[in-house]
């Protein structure tokens, strides 16, 4: 699953804060506004499913958050009036009714496809778009994050159906407008009770007694759930003076108490945060994560399986990342093995000692359980949030009500009621706890767009005790004028299958998509988009005068579609979940197996190259002149990693293991994502100075500065002069998969450097954000010069 924010702004492509892990959602969270727009409830206690969004910068345009369908869209030419008039008696044109609304269908694992909805609404007119973002007077008929597409361009004669209209994330749909003359956009995240009963069914939200799943889903961040009464160790027994376990402290967890621990990787360095349980009460512990007291944890975690886990590294790698065995190929670890010592902090005092978390009692889950103790919470009708005419009647959230309107003056009390929402939202800004509580409610609602309901949900309003019915002296025509207004905006009577007054699962956006970010999972159609449409492919070394051929790869999707779940599971094994991480593997992997179609060199057309131990695997493990140094090679490292005994001379197994690789989907991902990560690709020369240590490729991967290093370079090729971009930081990863010895050299003689960086800019745009890729002229872009893009939807 692939998905951004409505707004990438500029602000969020780095951070100078190494604990930030996502700092484009930090950005974007800066722009929900503190004035008006609170999630899930406005001022009179009717739901309000969506937030209100506002950048800095009017012409920071709204994006499509994900690949999709267009359900339904409106376009109008000018601003309408909400009823106020301005001084000189006409209408005030103080509000935007334009909107579009996208159906986005994709993969979270294994079989687990997810169907939820986007909203863009108050998309600003076509008059006052024109003034601040003139488009092309030719119009792309599909769209770009470059350009507004040309059925975005001209008004509709009311609301239109999406057809057959498709969208790529970060497409244009238009810019923000008003509502009430308070500039934003209205942005929601919903799902039909189908899809949400269809996905959510499987998982743990709502449950406030999890346990570990049966089934292997996972991704994102780790949890454990730890039960009273279990000791924790200065060192784990049995270990002591380990390199990898610096002494901490022994202690006991109460018995009536209860531990939840989250557990993630950033940058190499292993992060966690405690919850107690008191009581019923959940207490944090951590306001900040804590660091695990091993530097470089990740990095070096491959080297801790090996240490730790004799009998099968790669059995024991998944023990320190999920906490329990997943890989259903490799052998089980022994009882003696089965076992997971990690860093826990659990007391209020910041004490931290190791825990055995591999033990039955301790229950793992993770992102994709959504967890309680994180704040996701189910707001429907069997915790009655909201009585049955869907007014809020929540204890918790009418309390905020009360909260505001005790403080109001009469005469506020007398204002419009936007205004009186306005102070509603400032005060639930104004208060963390309120604030982050309410992110993480779902809740079961109809959608305020539907006119199909007006009547039955909000007649309530106008009697004698509801909002309006408490203004009538002074506002005696306030409810009529509400659904008036309100039936301006409304659209979803023209949508059949949303229609009818139905009731949805809403999820605060922002919230939703900070989780799903962690998940990393590729459905099909998001790795075909990974084969660029045209390559730059240079014959020979780096440095031969060559010239190079542009071409077009062709997408082979029966490849794709045989190995594309083996590899997901990889890429979430080895943590190669992060935008950029992905975008440096299939930099390397789409060019090494000649653009996804084929695991063998040469599609194993040479079947005596190196002896018959020629490039296999997504990443090629090869043994030059098949010279098995006594074992000291990359295919019996990888051998040795999955728990097995190569002999030398091979034999019988070692050939059907090597030939494996080649073909089956589990050991072509899994040998290059350890290759990827294992140290010593190359080491120390103390005769040559010039040879660097080159361990996990993730250490280049993870360089702050990657995002901001293309450089713009250009190449002659046989359709002619055509541009590429040179990356450092990506450029070590090249050469840590491909020729190690020659690691942070600028450019190093490889072979397929100008290839793999221009499937490396591919990836970037198909999997990050935000770019800048330099142009000619040295201002920035945020997609390659001359980028292609491979149309699979």
């Amino acid at each position: 699953m692939i998905i951004s924010p409505p707004f990438l702004p500029n602000a969020g492509l780095t951070s100078s804060d190494d604990a930030k892990t996502d700092p484009m959602m930090d950005a974007v969270d800066k722009f929900e506004l503190e004035r008006h727009g609170v999630y899930p409830i406005a001022f009179d206690r009717r739901w309000h499913c969506g937030t209100h969004l506002a950048p800095n910068d009017q012409t920071e345009a709204v994006r499509a958050i994900a690949d999709g369908e267009v359900v339904a869209y409106r376009v109008s030419q000018t601003a309408i009036s909400d009823g106020q008039t301005k001084s000189d008696g006409n209408p005030a044109l103080n509000s935007n009714n334009g909107f579009v609304l996208l159906k986005h269908k994709t993969d979270t694992g294994e079989g687990r496809t997810i169907t939820f909805y986007s909203l863009y609404m108050h998309l600003l007119d076509m008059n006052a778009q024109q003034i601040i973002a003139p488009q092309p007077i030719q119009p792309p008929a599909t769209g770009s994050a470059n350009a507004l597409p040309a059925w975005l361009l001209h008004p509709t004669d009311g609301v239109q159906a999406g057809g057959t209209k498709k969208v790529y994330r970060k497409d244009m749909l238009g810019y923000w407008g008003n509502c009430h003359g308070q500039p934003h956009l209205h942005f929601e995240i919903f799902m039909a009770e189908e899809d949400f009963g269809s996905y959510f069914g499987s998982t743990q939200l709502g449950n406030t007694a999890p346990t570990t799943p049966t089934s292997k889903d996972y991704w994102g961040h780790s949890y454990y759930v730890i039960p009273g009464g279990q000791a924790f160790a200065s060192v784990p027994p049995g270990i002591t003076g380990s390199p990898y376990f610096p002494v901490l402290k022994n202690g006991a967890l109460d018995a009536q108490c209860k531990l939840y621990v989250e557990a993630y990787f950033h940058r190499g360095q292993r992060y966690t945060r405690s919850w107690i349980e008191t009581e019923g009460n959940l207490t944090l512990l951590t306001p900040r994560p804590v660091a695990d007291p091993y530097a470089d944890y990740e990095y070096k975690l491959y080297e801790r399986a090996t240490a730790l886990y004799p009998s099968c590294p790669s059995a024991g790698y998944e023990m320190l990342r999920f906490g329990r065995a997943l890989s259903a190929e490799l052998p089980p670890l022994s009882p003696a093995e089965s076992r997971a010592w990690v860093a826990v902090t659990f007391n209020a005092s910041g004490e931290q000692g190791y825990l055995d978390i591999g033990q039955g009692v301790v229950k793992k889950l993770s992102d994709a359980d959504f967890p309680f103790f994180t704040g996701w919470r189910k707001i429907d009708e069997a915790n009655t949030p909201f009585s049955a005419d869907g007014v809020c009647d929540y204890v918790e959230l009418r309390r905020i009500v009360d909260v505001v309107e005790a403080s109001e003056t009469p005469a506020q009390r007398k204002e419009e009621e936007h205004k009186q929402e306005d102070r509603l939202t400032a005060y639930v800004y104004g208060n963390d706890a309120v604030r982050a509580k309410l992110r993480g409610f779902v809740c079961h609602a109809p959608s305020e767009w539907d006119a199909t309901g007006n009547e039955a949900r909000h007649a309530r309003l106008n009697q004698p005790d509801g909002f309006f019915g408490k203004r009538k002296d002074i506002d005696p025509n306030g409810y009529e004028n509400f659904i008036k207004f309100l039936e301006k905006l409304q659209f979803l009577d023209k949508v059949p299958s949303l229609s009818g007054n139905k009731k949805f699962w809403f999820f605060h956006p922002l919230a939703f998509i900070r989780h799903f970010r962690g998940c990393g999972w590729l459905s099909e159609k998001e790795i075909y988009q990974l084969i660029p449409a045209k390559i730059i492919r240079k014959p020979g070394s780096h440095n031969s005068p060559s010239s190079g051929i542009f071409e077009s790869p062709v997408l082979v999707k029966t490849f794709i579609n045989k190995h594309h779940l083996e590899l997901n599971k990889a890429l979430q094994k080895y943590s190669l979940t992060t935008s950029i991480r992905q975008a440096c593997f299939f930099g390397n992997a789409t060019q090494e197996t000649v653009w996804f179609s084929d695991l063998r060199e040469s599609g194993g057309s040479t079947p005596n190259l190196h002896l018959g131990w020629y490039g296999r695997g997504f990443l090629q493990l090869t043994n030059k002149d098949g010279n098995l140094n006594n074992g000291n090679n990359n295919y019996y490292k990888y051998f040795k990693f999955l728990g097995r005994h190569p002999r030398t001379p091979a034999g019988t197994h070692e050939i059907q293991w090597r030939d494996q690789i080649g073909v089956n989907p589990f050991h072509a991902s899994q040998s290059a994502m350890a290759y990827w990560v294992w140290p010593n690709k190359s080491t120390r020369d103390p005769f040559d100075a010039s040879i660097p240590q080159v361990d996990s490729a993730n250490i280049y991967a993870d360089n702050a500065n990657i995002l901001t290093s293309n450089i713009r370079k250009t190449i002659n090729t046989n359709n002619g002069s055509k541009v590429w971009y040179y990356n450092q930081w990506f450029t070590n990863c090249a050469t840590a998969v491909n020729y190690p010895a020659a690691t942070e050299r600028t450019p190093p003689n490889m072979n397929g450097l100008v290839d793999r960086s221009t499937a490396f800019s591919n990836a970037l745009v198909v999997l990050g954000d935000l770019n800048s890729f330099p142009t000619e002229s040295g201002s920035p872009s945020r997609i390659p010069e001359g980028f292609e893009r491979r149309n699979v939807l």
